[in-house]
């Protein structure tokens, strides 16, 4: 008998499992976490749509956006935070969404990133995406405190970078000059081209943050016909974040009061 003649109940038992075969759920009790990166990032921002260097408000709107798109395309997240190509969002405790089935996850959110931020560019662009599994609301601020100290230290590297490319030295040139040097010796570096790493705009150091805030708002009662006040969740921008151990107590704040100690 061939494969045409079987009915498809008898095909979708039998090819089923070759699909499912390799199915990993995270485990109630951890915190998820997702990261997503950009996709030959480079390519697309410096040769097919050049932005301004270092950093470009243009480009910070563009991930910005994405990522408040995530927070809203019917996932519970609790906190998104982006810097340079990459985007994490932090999921809430209880959130059971496609059964915490990884594949599900990191596919959809994939998706969900690149055709947000293609549509916003007005060009193809992709991202990928892992999911971290943490075990404690330490790991958790720990996790957002990893990022941020990354988002500080590429943009210590970018500003010198760029300086020395304005500066008319070459890419190689450039580059080699920056091999081995201290922090000390990047912040003097840009001092002496006349920039204080300390007063460039914080966004590019610490990154952007996007978290839920409730805000009351002015409705109407057509019912009463009067004037009632309500309550919204709406989505807020944080270009001024905080950093180190405020950093990390400002994530664990947003985490509910129930789960803190679990």
């Amino acid at each position: 008998m061939t494969s045409a003649s079987h009915s498809f109940d008898t095909l979708d038992r039998a090819l089923r499992r070759y699909e499912t075969a390799h199915d990993h759920c995270v485990l109630p009790g951890l915190w998820m976490v997702a990261r997503l990166d950009g996709h030959s990032f480079t390519r697309l921002t410096r040769e097919t749509h050049p932005f301004q260097s270092p950093f470009d408000p243009a480009f910070r709107e563009l991930m910005t956006a994405t990522t408040e798109h995530l927070m809203t395309c019917g996932f519970r997240f609790l906190y998104g935070y982006t810097q340079s190509d990459e985007i994490s969002l932090l999921f809430h405790p209880q959130a059971a969404e496609f059964n915490r089935k990884l594949r599900k996850l990191n596919s959809i959110l994939a998706g969900e990133a690149s055709a947000a931020f293609s549509l916003a560019l007005g060009h193809a662009a992709s991202f990928d995406c892992r999911i971290s599994q943490l075990p404690s609301p330490s790991l958790v601020a720990d996790y957002f405190h990893w990022r941020q100290l990354d988002a500080a230290r590429n943009a210590l590297n970018a500003h010198c970078y760029w300086t020395l490319r304005r500066d008319g030295q070459s890419v190689q040139r450039a580059t080699a000059a920056l091999q081995g040097l201290s922090t000390g010796a990047k912040n003097e570096l840009l001092f002496q081209h006349g920039v204080n790493f300390n007063d460039l705009p914080l966004w590019h150091k610490r990154g952007v943050g996007v978290l839920w805030a409730t805000v009351e708002k002015e409705g109407f009662n057509p019912l009463t016909e009067e004037r009632v006040m309500a309550q919204r969740r709406l989505l807020e921008r944080r270009l001024d974040l905080p950093m180190k151990e405020e950093y990390r107590t400002m994530i664990l704040n947003l985490l509910p009061s129930e789960e803190k100690n679990l």
